[in-house]
């Protein structure tokens, strides 16, 4: 088994603490350490260094360095520039090919969700590598939904197509993005749909011949990747072949249109911590439902959730508000408003102040 643990995002709606060159998974908001880090441990049980390789941006090289030293220096993926996960993966597994893991399975992993049950993750994904000795379908891990949420892809599980260890692999039906409120409380009534997580796992030779078929436009591209790894053009060529990449998720380039994909069921207690809102179901909250650190006092106040570290924040008489005091910046919003944070970066920038974000 090969890990390929995607960590090439911004994540926005996390400003003020998030920045171009400090983005989302490699901060610590969910624990001690990055969340990069948690999504690497989170493996090494079941695998070593040598197995876990990375994908990321050219600005993040050295920051990743520092996080992950262990990681061997050919495991850390560059890319060129960001084209979403599809040529992410594809780039992946062009290496994996290259050095001759064709038929490994192969687990994709965003770096920056949250797992409380490492233990149980581990599990599935040995149950995975078990199925794909005996078939050759495309996975995706799937959660059961816990309210009608509209910024989640749902799937909807069809017939039973394996068991291994007591797990159920079922054959997927249809991907549905990004449902609307209405539509996704009615898909959460169905009982047929799952939360797609965003991770995968696929043999190296099918994920492959999957792109391939669906995203002709990678087809040269792949072919200079695997010929070139190893070899002192890597670098040109890595620029050429992504220079023809088109930018386009792996679920509308691949997973919405390919045969016999599966999709297993789980309970990870998984978050995508999407937002500043999602501490609320990460943090223990207070008797009024505030979420703040230690020395945060409040007064009369419900409902607020507080990030910042060095001063006292005190919250008087306000309610479902998120307060995030960073050295440079500080942010006020309604907790209603979290998801759209991620627009504050491009607004500063048309001010003119790039270092803020």
């Amino acid at each position: 088994m090969q890990a390929v643990v995607m960590a090439g995002g911004v994540g926005t709606r996390f400003w003020p603490r998030s920045r171009r060159r400090r983005p989302k998974q490699l901060l610590a908001i969910t624990g001690t350490a990055s969340m990069l880090r948690q999504t690497a441990e989170r493996l090494r049980p079941l695998l070593p260094w040598e197995r876990i390789l990375v994908v990321a941006q050219a600005g993040h090289r050295q920051a990743i360095r520092e996080e992950l030293p262990e990681l061997p220096e050919a495991n850390l993926l560059v890319e060129p520039v960001g084209r979403n996960t599809a040529p992410a993966i594809a780039l992946a597994a062009a290496v994996l090919q290259a050095r001759g893991a064709a038929a490994d399975a192969m687990v994709v992993l965003p770096a920056d969700h949250v797992l409380r049950r490492d233990a149980e993750f581990r599990a599935v994904l040995a149950a995975c590598a078990r199925l794909l000795q005996q078939h050759d379908p495309l996975l995706t891990l799937g959660l059961a939904p816990q309210r009608p949420e509209t910024g989640y892809g749902y799937i909807r599980r069809g017939e039973l197509a394996a068991q291994v260890e007591g797990r159920d692999f079922h054959r997927v039906e249809r991907f549905v993005e990004k449902p609307d409120p209405d539509t996704a409380r009615a898909l959460v009534a169905d009982g047929r749909y799952l939360w797609n997580s965003g991770m995968f796992v696929w043999r190296v030779s099918r994920i492959l011949a999957e792109l391939r078929r669906h995203l002709p436009d990678l087809r040269a591209g792949l072919d200079l990747l695997i010929q070139a790894h190893g070899t002192r053009g890597w670098e040109a060529q890595l620029n050429t072949a992504y220079s023809g990449f088109p930018s386009i998720s792996i679920d509308y380039g691949v997973m919405e249109k390919a045969a016999e994909v599966w999709v297993v069921p789980v309970d990870l207690g998984w978050s995508d911590v999407g937002s500043w809102a999602s501490l609320a179901e990460l943090r223990q909250p207070d008797a009024a439902g505030n979420v703040v650190p230690a020395g945060c006092l409040t007064v009369e106040a419900r409902g607020n959730i507080v990030e910042g570290h060095g001063r006292t924040i005190v919250l008087l008489g306000v309610s479902d508000l998120i307060v995030v005091d960073a050295e440079d910046a500080l942010l006020v919003c309604h907790r209603e408003r979290a998801q759209q944070v991620g627009e504050i970066p491009a607004r500063l920038a048309r001010l003119g102040k790039e270092s803020l974000t």
